[in-house]
C-alpha cells in the first residue's frame, strides 16, 4: 500500500543570504507547496491540411509557491532574507529551493530562484491565515530522483550520480 504524508516533505531555500528550511516543521498551512511551470512543454501546430506538428520547447521556467501560517517563525526568516536580497543585484535571484519527499523519494530542484515580491497582507478581524512565498525560478526539471547507496541496478552498474547530482546508470561521471 502507498501513502503519502506532508511530515516526510522536506524543502530548502538555499541562498547567498542565507539557508531557510521550508518543509515540514515550519509551520506550513494545509495548502503546502506547490510548483508549476510556467508553458506547456509541448506545442502543437495543426497545418491546413490537418497534419501536425509537436514542437517542444526549451522553457523550463516555473513558480513555487510556500503557504505558511501568518504566525510562522519562518515568515521573519523570509522577509529578511528577501530584504537583504533586495540590496544588491549580485545577490538577486540566486537561491535554488530544493524539495524531497522521503516518503517516495520524489524531488524537484529549482534552480535560479527569485523572489517575486513581499506576500500580501490583510488585517482583518479574524486575521490573515496565510502568507504565500512565491519564487520565480528559472530552471526547473520535470523530475530527478536522488542516489542512494540502496538504489541499484546491480552491483556491477550501480545508480551514480553525475556532476548535477542526478542518477544515471553506469560509473561515476562525478
Amino acid at each position: 500500500m502507498s501513502t503519502y504524508s506532508f511530515m516526510d516533505v522536506t524543502a530548502t531555500l538555499v541562498g547567498p543570504t542565507g539557508v531557510i528550511d521550508l518543509g515540514y516543521g515550519s509551520a506550513n498551512s494545509k495548502e503546502g507547496i506547490s510548483v508549476e511551470y510556467s508553458q506547456p512543454r509541448n506545442n502543437r501546430t495543426v497545418g491546413a491540411d490537418g497534419e501536425v506538428m509537436h514542437s517542444l520547447r526549451a522553457d523550463k521556467s516555473g513558480t513555487v509557491t510556500v503557504r505558511l501560517l501568518y504566525t510562522s517563525p519562518t515568515n521573519a526568516k523570509l522577509k529578511a532574507m528577501f530584504n537583504a536580497q533586495s540590496l544588491s543585484s549580485s545577490l538577486w535571484g540566486n537561491n535554488v529551493l530544493t524539495l524531497l519527499n522521503k516518503g517516495n523519494t520524489d524531488t524537484i530542484v529549482a534552480r535560479s530562484a527569485a523572489f517575486q515580491n513581499m506576500p500580501s497582507q490583510t488585517f482583518s478581524e479574524d486575521g490573515q491565515p496565510v502568507l504565500d512565498w512565491v519564487f520565480d525560478c528559472g530552471k526547473i526539471p520535470a523530475k530527478q530522483v536522488l542516489c542512494s547507496r540502496r538504489s541499484k541496478v546491480s552491483a556491477s552498474r550501480p545508480y551514480a550520480p553525475d556532476t548535477r547530482g542526478v542518477c544515471f546508470q553506469g560509473p561515476s561521471r562525478a
